[in-house]
């Protein structure tokens, strides 16, 4: 989806052990003044978002609008959504997985007001079934658009994971582990 003020692309990036991918700035060099913080399944520090995806390891397949204004959040196709805020040093993002081997990037359109500060919206689904992808549609979908830094939000959380990472401790005394 490519409307004015909208870029919508797909991509897949490669995990090989620890059940995360990355949302970086290009500019690493500087120090941006995100504040260290987290929504669960997303957290910030600064330059980097890391983002718990649905399984442990292989291919996890995004889909990542960048908008000028919110875009709204899809609460009928995804179980589990957070919200963060960001500060991009050049204006420019790019998505990683972790694997043992150099990284592989994927360099994502231009954010609409440069530098500055941005909110995240991640999107999951399936985050108890080890990312099933059994209708076609991304388990993992990210929305970045500018906005002043907030409180990180959860809008949406519904799956035992969402539980896990919202308070492990609760989570566990609850289980009785």
């Amino acid at each position: 989806m490519n409307n004015e003020g909208t870029r919508t692309v797909r991509l897949t990036v490669e995990v090989s052990d620890c059940g995360v991918a990355g949302l970086g700035d290009k500019d690493l060099d500087g120090c941006a003044d995100t504040p260290v913080q987290s929504a669960g399944f997303i957290e910030v520090e600064p330059g980097w978002a890391t983002l718990h995806i649905t399984h442990q390891c292989g291919p996890a397949d995004f889909t990542v609008t960048i908008a000028d204004r919110d875009p709204g959040a899809d609460l009928a196709t995804y179980e589990d959504i957070a919200e963060i805020g960001y500060v991009s040093i050049s204006g420019e993002v790019e998505m990683s997985g972790f694997t043992f081997d150099a990284a592989v990037t994927h360099p994502l359109p231009s954010l609409p007001a440069g530098p500055g500060t941005y909110r995240i919206r991640y999107h999951v689904k399936n985050m108890d079934w080890e990312g099933a992808r059994d209708d076609g549609v991304d388990d993992h979908y990210l929305q970045i658009w500018p906005a002043p830094l907030e409180e990180p939000a959860v809008v949406k959380a519904t799956s035992n994971a969402s539980e896990y990472f919202l308070d492990r401790e609760k989570f566990a005394r609850d289980r009785g582990l």
